[in-house]
């Protein structure tokens, strides 16, 4: 079997097996030929490699999905289909309980993209790493790479990254639910409506050697794809090549992939917690101690599998679904209970941690244990921000918000940590 036909027999089987994907006819005008039951993973930090030559415009990675599961379509420099056409990234948005992917697209002005922060010109909002300058695109020093390559059509505008970048700290990869908030301008709608020319069959084949390239999958990487960025498409076509050869991607790893969203109930809940900081339905106190519960079941979860070669049995999951259940009243009660507190600045920062652990859990990159060792940090940082609330009638001294902050950056290095150490979720078992 050569390796061309190799590559389109996943997108093919992936896209009619209706127990994953589920089409509707509103989501198909709106271009969304794909939805998926569970959230894709984070957004990987990578380094973008340089210009393969003037003429080319920069596609950002995605995470992409077939019958293996979630895999990453590394990013790379393209060639527009035509003068005075930009490309719209296509992303992940969340409705109706589902996933969806809205496929990329070019045209004369960037839509939307679901507010996602694909860095080096893509920043949630338009485009700001070049522009058509007179038939020609020119490029912006302040965000392209040019490695040894002489540009003679370049600028720099720095102030245009700065207006048009969404602070995105936790690399969320999708839109709506726990994701990115984001809604369309005026201007991006009116984008949507123009005329709009389909990935170039380039594309399509970039995305479809990453199909069956096997350390591209999720669930074999854990959200760090061996290949992230690829200076041209020929140069990954060699890659991909290779490892299809030397590991080509088996029926167990479909089997897998298919069902690699490790931890999700766990990161439901501290995705809850998150929400309810943000916007005042929960107090530092409250979600001290939904924090305290949550920290108490990751543990549990993690020593059952460390005694049961990273599984749980049934009843152990059973128990742990309970556990959850209860956790998950807690959380609606506190929410629901008339207690609530002005959005502030310490909350937000609370909310960010508790987002931050939430995505750990969600792509692979933390365990239950090193989620438990968070979430008890931050019923510490919690409750302190509470009882000193208490204590002074509702507020934080200036001294005391300077405390809590250099307790919170003292977690985020912890939550860092624990997502790079290379210690990963078990993709295969709840």
């Amino acid at each position: 079997m050569s390796f061309q036909s190799r590559i389109r027999t996943p997108l093919l089987h992936g896209l009619i097996v209706a127990s994953m994907l589920i089409l509707t006819t509103s989501q198909a005008r709106a271009g969304v030929f794909i939805s998926v039951g569970f959230a894709p993973p984070a957004l990987p930090v990578y380094v973008q490699p340089p210009l393969p030559a003037p003429g080319f415009i920069w596609s950002p990675g995605y995470w992409a999905y077939g019958d293996a599961g979630y895999y990453w379509v590394p990013g790379v420099w393209v060639h527009p289909p035509g003068v005075g056409l930009l490309w719209t990234p296509g992303y992940w948005g969340f409705a109706g309980g589902f996933y969806g992917w809205h496929v990329g697209y070019w045209g004369p002005h960037v839509g939307f993209y679901g507010g996602v922060n694909y860095g080096f010109g893509y920043g949630g909002v338009g485009f700001f790493g070049g522009e058509w300058r007179g038939g020609v695109f020119a490029y912006n020093s302040a965000v392209a790479n040019f490695g040894s390559v002489h540009v003679a059509n370049v600028y720099e505008n720095r102030t245009i990254v700065e207006q048009n970048t969404i602070v995105n700290a936790s690399h969320v990869s999708f839109n709506g639910g726990s994701g990115i908030s984001a809604r369309p301008s005026t201007m991006e709608m009116q984008a949507e409506q123009e005329n709009h020319i389909q990935p170039t069959p380039n594309q399509m084949r970039h995305q479809d050697f990453a199909a069956q390239d096997r350390s591209q999958l999720a669930s074999v990487n854990n959200g760090h794809p061996t290949t992230m960025a690829a200076s041209n498409i020929s140069s990954y076509h060699q890659v991909a090549q290779q490892h299809v050869q030397s590991q080509p991607i088996s029926a167990a790893d479909r089997s897998v992939g298919s069902q690699y969203h490790p931890n999700e109930r766990e990161a439901n809940q501290d995705q809850r917690i998150a929400n309810g900081l943000r916007s005042g339905q929960m107090t530092s106190g409250e979600a001290a101690r939904a924090e305290r519960t949550q920290s108490k079941i990751d543990q549990q979860v993690h020593a059952y599998r460390v005694a049961n070669g990273g599984k749980l049995t049934n009843p152990e999951k059973q128990q742990i679904n309970q556990e959850q259940n209860a956790a998950s009243r807690q959380i609606y009660n506190e929410k629901h209970n008339g207690a609530t507190v002005t959005p502030n600045e310490v909350n937000n920062r609370e909310a960010n941690q508790q987002q931050r652990t939430d995505n750990g859990l969600r792509s692979g990159q933390m365990t239950s244990g090193e989620a438990a060792r968070t979430n008890a940090n931050q019923a510490k940082v919690a409750q302190q921000v509470h009882n000193e609330r208490v204590a002074n009638g509702g507020a934080l001294t200036a001294q005391q918000k300077q405390q809590a902050n250099r307790a919170e950056n003292k977690n985020s290095r912890q939550i860092y940590n624990e997502k790079h150490n290379r210690v990963t979720a078990n993709p295969p078992h709840k």
